[in-house]
C-alpha cells in the first residue's frame, strides 16, 4: 500500500515536467521555423553586441600604462630564484663582465640522473628508482636534456610557489566559509575552466615575453587543486583530534600547525602530487610565452610539420611527467601510510642517508665535468635520435593505407561531424538559454536557472555564439564518444579484477601524458582539421569516464549486493537493478569530469585548425589583444561551468534519491 502510494504520488511531477519539456521544445522549433519573421531569437543581431573585449582592453592599456613599475618590480623578484634554477639545471653561472667573465658549470647530467634514481629507491624501493632514473637517463640519451632542464627549472621555482600560496588559502577558505561561498570557490572554478591559453595572454602584456611570464600563469593555473586539497583535508581531520587538542591546552595556532595539518598531510600530498602534474602540463602550453624547453621543441616541430622531432620531444615530456608523478604518488602513498622514518641520529647523513648520497654525487659529477666535457654536457656519440624512424613510419602508414583513412576521415566528416555543427551553429540563442535555464530550475531552482541562463547568453551578447555552438559541437561529440567507448570499459573492468589490472596502466599512462602528446600521433595520420581534434581529444578525456564508472561499481556496498542475491537476484539482475542504479551518480560525475577535460583539449587542438573559440584565444594571442583572448577565454569557461554545474545538480538530486 505504501510503496503504491509513493509512487502514484511521484507520478504527477514527472509527467508535468514531461509535458513542459514537450512545449518548450514545440516553442523552440517554432522560433527556428519562425526565423524569417524573428531573426533576432535565432541569430544574435550585430548591433546589440556589448563591446566586453574593447572594455577590457582599454582597462588592460591603462593597468599597464599605470602599474608598469609595479609588474617590472614583480618581474624582478621572481627572476632572481628562476634564474638561479635555470641556471643550476640548464645553464651555466656567469660571473662577471667582459674578459675577466667567467662560468660555473650546471649541474651535471651524470649526477642529477643518479640523484633521481637515489629520490625514487627514498620513495619507493629500487623498482621506483630505476623507474625515475631510467626516465631521466631516457631525457639524456636522446638529446633532450637541456630543452627538459628548463622545464624542470621552471617546474620547481612554480610548484613551491602554488603549494605556499593553496595552503594559505585553503586555511583561510576553511576557517571563513562566507570566504569560501562567495569569494574562493567561485574563483577556483574560472581558474580551472579558463582554457590554459587565455592565461598567456594578460602575463604577455603585463609581464613581457620572457620565463617569469610563464611561471606566473603556471603558478595561477597549478595552484587550485592545493587550495581544494586543503579545504578537503582539514574538514576531513576526525572531531575527536580536534577535541583532544582543545583538552590539550593548544592555542588556535599551534592546533592548526601542530595537529590539523599533520593529519590532513596525506590529502595534502594528494594535492601537491595534482599541482606537480597540471604545472608540468602548463609549462609547456607557457613555452609560447617565452619558457622555452620541451613545449617549444614541440611547438617549432608541429609548425614546420617535423613529425619525427616533434615525437622525440613529446616522448621526452612523457617521461619527465611519469618521473614527477611516480615520484610525487609515492611519497603522498608514503605520507598516507605513515611510512616516514627518521633514523634518531644527531648526524645529518645518518637522518637522511640517501639526501647526502645524493648531493655528494651531485657535487662530485658537477666538479669533473670541470675537466671532463662529458660530465658537463651528454656526448653526441652516446644520444640516439628515432626522427627518422618516426618519418619512415608514418611514410609508411601513408603510403599503404592512405586510401583507408582518407576514407573514414572524409566519412566521419560528412556523416558525422557537418549534419552536428549545422545543427549545433543553427540552434537558436534564444532557444538555447531558455532550455539551459529550464534545466537549471528542474534541477536547482530559480539560482541555479538564472546563473546557468545568464552565463549561455553571455556568449551570445559578446558576438562569440557562432564560436561558442563551434566549441559545444566540437566538445560534446568528443565527450559523448569517450563515454560510449568508456563507460562500458569501466563496466567491464568492475566485473573482472584480471581486466581491472589490464586497464589500469593504460590509463595511469593517459592520465600523465601532456595534452600537446595526444595532438603529434594524430596529426601524423589525419592532417589537420576536426577529424584529428575529436580524436585527440576523445584519447585525452576517456578516462575519467572508465575510472569513475570502476569506481563507481566497486564502491556499492556489499550488504545490498548480498541482500539481492539472498532475494534470488540473478547476476545480471543484481548488476542491472542493484549495482548500476546505486554506481549512477559516480558514473554522471565522471562524465561530468569527462566533458570538461574534453573542453580543455578541445582548446588546445586549435592548433591544428579547428574553427571555434580556442582560434579567437590563438589570434587574440598572436595580435596581443588582450580584451579578444579575454572574452574568449571567458564564453569557454562559462561552457564549462554551465556544464560542470548542471551535472553538479543532476548528481546530488540523484544521491539525495538513493539515500
Amino acid at each position: 500500500m505504501t510503496v503504491t502510494a509513493s509512487a502514484s504520488a511521484a507520478r504527477p511531477p514527472v509527467q508535468r515536467w514531461l509535458a513542459i519539456w514537450a512545449l518548450a521544445l514545440i516553442a523552440v522549433l517554432v522560433v527556428f521555423l519562425l526565423q524569417d519573421r524573428m531573426p533576432w531569437a535565432v541569430n544574435y543581431p550585430t548591433e546589440a553586441v556589448v563591446p566586453v573585449a574593447d572594455w577590457i582592453s582599454a582597462l588592460m592599456r591603462w593597468v599597464k600604462s599605470n602599474f608598469s613599475w609595479l609588474t617590472r618590480s614583480i618581474t624582478a623578484v621572481l627572476g632572481v630564484p628562476l634564474d638561479f634554477a635555470l641556471n643550476l639545471l640548464a645553464k651555466n653561472f656567469k660571473i662577471g663582465h667582459g674578459a675577466e667573465a667567467f662560468a660555473l658549470p650546471r649541474l651535471s647530467w651524470v649526477g642529477v640522473c643518479a640523484a633521481a634514481y637515489l629520490a625514487g629507491r627514498a620513495a619507493g624501493g629500487w623498482k621506483l628508482g630505476v623507474l625515475v632514473g631510467g626516465c631521466f637517463a631516457y631525457i639524456a640519451l636522446f638529446g633532450q636534456w637541456t630543452s627538459a632542464m628548463l622545464t624542470l627549472g621552471l617546474i620547481s621555482i612554480a610548484v613551491p610557489f602554488c603549494i605556499v600560496t593553496g595552503l594559505f588559502v585553503g586555511i583561510w577558505a576553511w576557517r571563513k566559509p562566507w570566504a569560501e561561498r562567495l569569494i574562493i570557490s567561485p574563483a577556483l572554478d574560472l581558474m580551472q575552466t579558463i582554457p590554459t591559453f587565455a592565461y598567456l595572454i594578460p602575463m604577455l602584456l603585463l609581464f613581457g615575453n620572457s620565463p617569469v611570464s610563464a611561471m606566473i600563469a603556471t603558478a595561477i593555473f597549478a595552484t587550485p587543486p592545493m587550495v581544494r586539497a586543503t579545504m578537503l583535508g582539514l574538514a576531513r581531520v576526525p572531531s575527536e583530534i580536534d577535541d583532544f587538542s582543545e583538552m590539550a591546552g593548544c592555542t588556535a595556532r599551534q592546533k592548526l600547525w601542530r595537529v590539523l595539518l599533520p593529519s590532513a598531510r596525506p590529502t595534502l600530498m594528494v594535492g601537491v602530487n595534482q599541482v606537480i602534474m597540471l604545472a608540468l602540463n602548463m609549462v609547456i602550453i607557457a613555452s609560447m610565452i617565452g619558457a622555452g624547453g620541451l613545449g617549444y621543441d614541440v611547438l617549432l616541430a608541429l609548425r614546420a610539420l617535423k613529425v619525427g622531432e616533434a615525437m622525440e620531444a613529446g616522448l621526452a615530456i612523457v617521461a619527465l611527467a611519469i618521473a614527477l608523478d611516480r615520484l610525487s604518488q609515492a611519497i603522498a602513498h608514503n605520507h598516507a601510510q605513515g611510512q616516514i622514518y627518521q633514523a634518531a641520529s644527531p648526524d645529518f647523513w645518518r637522518r637522511y642517508p640517501n639526501l647526502t648520497l645524493a648531493v655528494a654525487i651531485l657535487a662530485a659529477t658537477t666538479l669533473l665535468s670541470l675537466s671532463v666535457p662529458a660530465f658537463a654536457a651528454v656526448p653526441k656519440a652516446i644520444t640516439f635520435t628515432t626522427a627518422p624512424l618516426w618519418k619512415a613510419a608514418v611514410s609508411w602508414v601513408t603510403i599503404n593505407f592512405f586510401d583507408t583513412i582518407e576514407a573514414f576521415r572524409v566519412a566521419l566528416i560528412l556523416n558525422v561531424l557537418n549534419p552536428v555543427r549545422a545543427f549545433c551553429e543553427g540552434f537558436p540563442w534564444l532557444g538555447a538559454v531558455f532550455l539551459l535555464g529550464l534545466a537549471g530550475y528542474q534541477l536547482s531552482g530559480l539560482r541555479l536557472a538564472f546563473l546557468v541562463a545568464a552565463l549561455t547568453a553571455f556568449c551570445a551578447i559578446t558576438g562569440l555564439w557562432e564560436k561558442t555552438m563551434a566549441t559545444v559541437y566540437l566538445c560534446g561529440l568528443s565527450a559523448f564518444i569517450s563515454c560510449l567507448i568508456g563507460i562500458p570499459i569501466g563496466l567491464m573492468a568492475s566485473r573482472s579484477d584480471r581486466f581491472e589490472k589490464t586497464v589500469t596502466p593504460i590509463i595511469d599512462t593517459l592520465q600523465v601524458l601532456p595534452s600537446f602528446c595526444f595532438i603529434i600521433p594524430v596529426v601524423m595520420l589525419f592532417r589537420v582539421g576536426d577529424v584529428t581534434a575529436m580524436i585527440a581529444t576523445v584519447a585525452f578525456a576517456v578516462v575519467p569516464a572508465i575510472r569513475y564508472t570502476n569506481h563507481g561499481i566497486r564502491q556499492v556496498p556489499p550488504a545490498l549486493i548480498e541482500a539481492a542475491k539472498v532475494s534470488g537476484c540473478t547476476p545480471r539482475q543484481t548488476f542491472f537493478r542493484v549495482q548500476l542504479p546505486l554506481a549512477l551518480p559516480e558514473i554522471m560525475l565522471g562524465v561530468n569530469q569527462t566533458i570538461l577535460m574534453a573542453l580543455a583539449m578541445i582548446i588546445i587542438c586549435a592548433m591544428v585548425g579547428t574553427r571555434d573559440l580556442g582560434q579567437e584565444v590563438f589570434i587574440a594571442l598572436s595580435k596581443a589583444d588582450s580584451g579578444r583572448g579575454i572574452v574568449a577565454g571567458l564564453a569557454i569557461a562559462f561552457i564549462g561551468i554551465v556544464a560542470d554545474r548542471l551535472f553538479s545538480a543532476w548528481t546530488a538530486k540523484a544521491r539525495a534519491r538513493l539515500g
